[in-house]
């Protein structure tokens, strides 16, 4: 049950939300997480490292999960999305920053193409509309 505001302006974004700006929450959620478990290495807290970067990898598994296929694109990503988990894995197992570093990288590279590519599409559907 859904008891905070906060909470539930979420849930009433995401259930609003079109594709495009849910992959983009999914990219967000991510790159915050990624950053909230290099925080927990800084302060030696290893809880906040472990369960940061668990979420970041269930997003990233996501992510991966719903590729559409039938682009030629989505292997690349695919591929991109598994290094990608490789590197949190490998972060959480040593409690060092790099690996996410180079993950949030990616993250950050992806989100901000998804974001344009958003955009055109937006513009597209105005014209064509």
């Amino acid at each position: 049950m859904i008891t905070s505001p906060y909470d539930k302006y979420r849930q009433s974004a995401v259930q609003t939300s079109n594709p495009s700006q849910l992959l983009l929450m999914l990219f967000d959620g991510a790159i915050r997480f990624g950053k909230s478990a290099m925080e927990g290495m800084d302060a030696a807290d290893y809880e906040k490292v472990n369960t940061n970067l668990g979420k970041t990898q269930a997003i990233v598994s996501e992510l991966m999960a719903t590729l559409d296929q039938s682009y030629e694109v989505s292997n690349g990503l695919f591929a991109l999305y598994e290094y990608t988990n490789h590197l949190l894995v490998q972060a959480n197992i040593k409690k060092v920053k790099e690996p996410v570093e180079e993950a949030l990288g990616y993250l950050l590279e992806l989100r901000q193409a998804f974001a344009q590519a958003a955009k055109m599409t937006v513009g597209q559907e105005i014209q064509h509309g």
